[in-house]
């Protein structure tokens, strides 16, 4: 019996699994593949001041090859309910859209790669394995999920030859986009210490602010490269300036600032907090700071994979994809650490957004490249 890509994702935008709520969306898709001979891990993984994430590994055949499906139930919080003109959680169908928080990003993702497989299992009994990724912990702190489940899967020595991640990469139609790398991220907590004191003797106090301003007009200044043939140049933001001073007559003891780095292949985390100390160093100036690395940059070459994909796209909407490596970090940073790792999913226009909605068309399409792509690879 087929399987209804567009229904199926209606019934997991109706779970409310906002990070870190399962919300019925594990729970249904563990069923499902039960029910379809696919074998289930349930997973809990937790950490230090975190909430435990549910998580599934489903299964089904044995021996090589081996191809993974991996995406995310979990979705970011729909905001203000009134700002929405259609119930986020409703999985409506309204002018051929579906609609709701995660329709998108990525429920479509996850319900497109599960009834591709489950109508090709229908018609082909192919030698291999199929296998699914599916987390709770993608959209929050992303610890407790995808990156422990690939601990897992070591500690089991579970080999998988090639994963699609069915995130939202098109940007304009389905199949223009598929990415086959990442820049990596470095975030920065910096901060100066100065002496507490009134504005009319700044000889009693340290005014720490114009020092720090100093640090970041050093990472300002900062050009950290001018990109590769694979990846744009890295970047460097400053996203957050605190000082904490409600007080219009007092020098503040303290000044914290917080930059995230994007970076290409150029670098790694250590060369580059490596790099950004330098750079403060030479101000000449006292400062703490703390680093926390996100996850290194990736690149998939292109090869075998990348062609399956991508013809599995061109035969069904009639584009080729351009292979790109741009656009913030997925749970790919940590699938590459055991295999090839390629995403290719819907539009990615309305992610976070108000009235987040995918076209019904494109849901069927999409299901379509992926049936294509089993086939492709069970072949090869």
């Amino acid at each position: 019996m087929t399987t209804d890509s567009v229904e199926l994702l209606q019934n997991l935008i109706r779970c409310k699994s906002v990070t870190p709520d399962e919300g019925g969306a594990i729970t249904l898709l563990e069923n499902l593949l039960k029910k379809h001979g696919f074998e289930c891990h349930r997973m809990t993984f937790s950490d230090k001041d975190t909430p435990d994430i549910e998580n599934l590994y489903a299964v089904k055949g044995s021996g090589g090859p081996h191809i993974s499906f991996a995406g995310h139930t979990d979705v970011v919080p729909i905001g203000d309910a009134a700002a929405w003109s259609f119930d986020p959680f409703g999985g409506e169908i309204i002018d051929g859209y579906v609609c709701g928080r995660g329709a998108a990003d990525m429920k479509s993702g996850v319900a497109t790669s599960v009834a591709a497989v489950l109508n090709f299992l229908e018609k082909e009994n192919p030698k291999g394995t199929i296998s699914f990724i599916i987390t709770g912990d993608e959209e929050a702190e992303a610890i407790n999920g995808t990156v422990k489940i690939i601990d897992w899967l070591e500690k089991r020595g579970e080999k998988i030859d090639f994963c699609l991640l069915s995130e939202p990469s098109s940007r304009e139609k389905l199949g223009d986009t598929m990415k086959i790398g990442r820049r990596g991220t470095l975030t920065g907590k910096i901060s100066v210490t100065g002496k507490q004191g009134h504005v009319a003797y700044p000889h009693l106090a340290d005014n720490p602010i114009p020092k720090l301003l100093t640090l970041l007009n050093a990472l300002e200044a900062l050009e950290l490269d001018k990109g590769t043939a694979d990846f744009q140049p890295s970047n460097l933001e400053i996203v957050n300036i605190d000082i904490g001073n409600s007080a219009d007559n007092v020098i503040p003891a303290k000044a914290k600032a917080v930059f995230n780095t994007r970076f290409n292949d150029t670098w790694t985390g250590a060369s580059l907090e490596k790099k950004i100390r330098e750079t403060l160093d030479s101000t000449g100036l006292a400062y703490d700071l703390t680093f926390h690395l996100g996850g290194e940059s990736f690149y998939t070459p292109p090869g075998k994979y990348s062609k399956m994909v991508a013809d599995a796209v061109t035969t069904v909407t009639g584009l080729v994809p351009e292979l790109s490596t741009t656009g913030g970090t997925s749970d790919a940073r940590f699938i590459r650490r055991i295999c090839p790792v390629i995403e290719f999913g819907l539009l990615n226009k309305t992610i976070h957004q108000v009235d987040e909605k995918v076209s019904a068309e494109d849901v069927r399409k999409l299901t379509a490249v992926y049936e294509r792509l089993l086939a492709s690879f069970f072949k090869a």
